[in-house]
């Protein structure tokens, strides 16, 4: 089935909370204690990515989906953001394990990097659980390596690494130098 990719609108919260939740509950459950993979219920996801998707600008968040037999299924998404100091920020990676493997992980982040080299970064960072070795391995994969950086979120007390990439600069249009 084709996957497309497109800007998120309040009308996918319940899909982007369920593959949100699938990786909480899934993927983390084995990284992860106990108590921190519990503590995100249904409602918890629906009202963090209720306010996501308030507070984000048009683009900054996108969803990967293909056709269901219902409709529309949201298999990923991605959010991302230029901060004040130019340096772009991948906030979220979140693949349904049931697309996972097939690249839209891959693409998702792509997205990402493309839409934040043309908005005038040259760099951007992401915060991943020191303790995910899969996604982190994954990240090393699409070029995006540890600098050093650390912390801990009061919300998940847990340890997290901050991975960097040099961003591609968004090519010149025609008849410009």
């Amino acid at each position: 089935m084709p996957i497309t990719y497109r800007p998120a609108t309040s009308e996918d919260i319940d899909g982007i909370a369920l593959v949100f939740l699938s990786c909480w509950r899934g993927s983390y459950a084995a990284v992860l204690p106990r108590r921190l993979v519990d503590m995100m219920t249904d409602e918890e996801a629906a009202a963090l990515w209720t306010r996501v998707l308030g507070e984000a600008r048009r683009g900054e968040v996108i969803v990967a989906e293909s056709a269901g037999p219902a409709g529309p299924v949201i298999l990923g998404v991605t959010r991302f953001a230029l901060g004040g100091d130019g340096e772009g920020a991948v906030n979220s990676l979140y693949v349904s394990p049931l697309a996972q493997g097939q690249g839209v992980g891959s693409r998702l982040l792509t997205i990402a990097a493309d839409a934040l080299a043309a908005a005038g970064a040259t760099t951007a960072h992401l915060w991943v659980f020191e303790s995910n070795a899969p996604s982190i391995a994954f990240y090393r994969r699409q070029g995006w390596l540890p600098d050093g950086g650390a912390r801990v979120q009061e919300a998940f007390g847990e340890p997290e690494i901050r991975l960097v990439r040099a961003l591609a600069p968004a090519p010149a249009e025609a008849g410009h130098s």
